[in-house]
């Protein structure tokens, strides 16, 4: 599945101008805070929209301003998680995850949820609250909940973020495991360089709204293509 992303808004003083394609895999968008990746994603999701621009996943286009198009976030078929990770909190981790399996049979909705704790290793806590989680526990779940209704595609905002290096190392290994199971291509947002390194396929640098550069993770880290882009990935941000 591609995704192929032009993208042009403004946002107060803040000129958006991102332009890339993701071939599958697992792909991070990396920049210095304020860079626009969350933006980005943001716009991909459809939860605002561009000025201008273009966003096809597959051969499907999702929005499109010279043709008028833009699909509602429920039509992209997309998966977000935004950095907060919000779960609600009255309702049981199962109820969470299934939150949008509406319209499915009672048995199919609950083979679902299983699979997908199953998928994330959180077997046996459908019953709990999110309040008695961790911030990491509470990031599974909330992966878990935006792959039920099986996207085209996996957004995640900051995954690994604000949690210890044991954790963060963790979820890591369970990304990977998360995509090799399900196939889904993954489009993240990160500021470490660790998380680009263990994880990713591709990398898109960017910085004050830009595309600074894009193509196979390892191959940009080792030999970045212009001096803007090295020092990019000369510190991790995170």
């Amino acid at each position: 599945m591609t995704l192929e992303a032009a993208i042009e808004s403004r946002l107060g003083a803040f000129h958006l101008q991102i332009r890339f394609r993701m071939r599958g895999g697992i792909t991070a968008l990396f920049g210095p805070s304020g860079a626009g990746k969350s933006l980005t994603l943001r716009h991909i999701a459809g939860l605002q929209r561009p000025e201008e621009g273009r966003i096809v996943l597959g051969d499907r286009t999702l929005f499109d301003t010279a043709g008028r198009i833009d699909l509602p976030p429920q039509d992209r078929n997309v998966g977000y998680v935004s950095q907060e990770s919000v779960l609600f909190p009255h309702l049981s981790v199962a109820t969470n995850v299934g939150f949008g399996l509406q319209g499915q049979s009672r048995e199919k909705r609950k083979g679902r949820i299983h699979d997908m704790l199953e998928l994330v290793e959180m077997e046996g806590y459908g019953p709990r609250r999110p309040r008695s989680l961790s911030g990491g526990e509470r990031r599974r779940v909330a992966m878990a909940r935006a792959l039920a209704p099986g996207p085209a595609i996996l957004l995640l905002d900051e995954p690994f973020a604000g949690l210890d290096f044991r954790v963060r190392r963790t979820l890591r290994r369970r990304l990977l495991a998360i995509h090799r199971g399900t196939g889904v291509p993954i489009l993240l947002v990160t500021h470490s360089l660790a998380d680009v390194r263990e994880v990713c396929d591709e990398l898109v640098l960017v910085d004050r709204g830009r595309t600074v550069a894009a193509g196979p993770a390892q191959q940009l880290m080792a030999r970045p293509p212009d001096s803007h882009a090295a020092e990019l990935l000369s510190e991790d941000m995170a």
